[in-house]
């Protein structure tokens, strides 16, 4: 627990001036790039303070100038400040609506654009959600979800939800599979205490959704490329 106090503290000790200069900066200018890039440098101080190194492959696998779907296996807390960071250029990400009335925060994740998530699994707030992703993809801007839709609690993969794959096949967005593992020991679920250790993120190549005929068949090939990148004890 002494490292995530620490940790807490220094994102706190950065956090408080930065909102103060940038989230101000960001309404007066209507550009968000500054804020998105500052959170990026917060979070991966935090990860340094934590004694965590970020190993990340693959990342050419990535095309450039081209708003992708970046679809990860989630195992931790600790993924979507890892990742997110790593990913190149800008994302947008689905978040729980919940996470979105929190102060500062979620008024910060409103102007990156981030898509809340209504969890009582109605259709209309899933249309919402995919519909607000799908304008967010026409701007330019990456998606990223964790496709599994809530942590593994033994690290071994879930099966996915089918919204991120209903996005893809709509607009065509290519996929990027991505394989995490080594944060489910240094953050546990349901544990608050973060370890020191090493954490990975493996891009993979992208795959194009107008190779498939259904969803069904896409959500196959993302789910045998991020296996591909996991630990065999992981993949069943």
């Amino acid at each position: 627990m002494i490292v995530s106090l620490f940790v807490f503290i220094v994102i706190i000790i950065l956090s408080i001036p930065s909102a103060l200069i940038f989230i101000p900066l960001t309404l007066v200018t209507g550009n968000v790039g500054p804020l998105y890039s500052v959170v990026c440098f917060i979070v991966r101080t935090g990860f340094r303070a934590a004694g965590i190194r970020v190993i990340v492959e693959g990342k050419q696998n990535v095309p450039s100038a081209r708003a992708c779907i970046f679809m990860a296996n989630h195992v931790s807390n600790l993924d979507p400040p890892g990742l997110i960071p790593r990913i190149p250029g800008r994302t947008s990400a689905f978040a729980k609506k919940s996470l979105f009335k929190m102060p500062v925060f979620g008024y910060c994740l409103k102007l990156a654009e981030y898509i809340p998530v209504d969890r009582s699994r109605s259709v209309s707030g899933a249309q919402e959600s995919v519909a607000a992703a799908r304008r967010i993809l026409a701007e330019g801007i990456h998606i990223t979800t964790f496709v599994e839709g809530t942590r593994s609690k033994d690290g071994r993969m879930l099966p996915f939800k089918k919204g991120p794959f209903y996005l893809a096949m709509e607009t065509g967005a290519p996929c990027i599979p991505i394989s995490i593992y080594g944060t489910e020991t240094l953050l546990a679920k349901g544990s608050l205490a973060i370890k020191p250790g090493a954490v990975h993120f493996i891009f993979h190549p992208p795959i194009d959704p107008a190779n498939f005929a259904c969803r069904e068949d896409l959500m196959q090939a993302v789910r045998a490329s991020i296996a591909s990148g996991l630990p065999e004890w992981m993949r069943t």
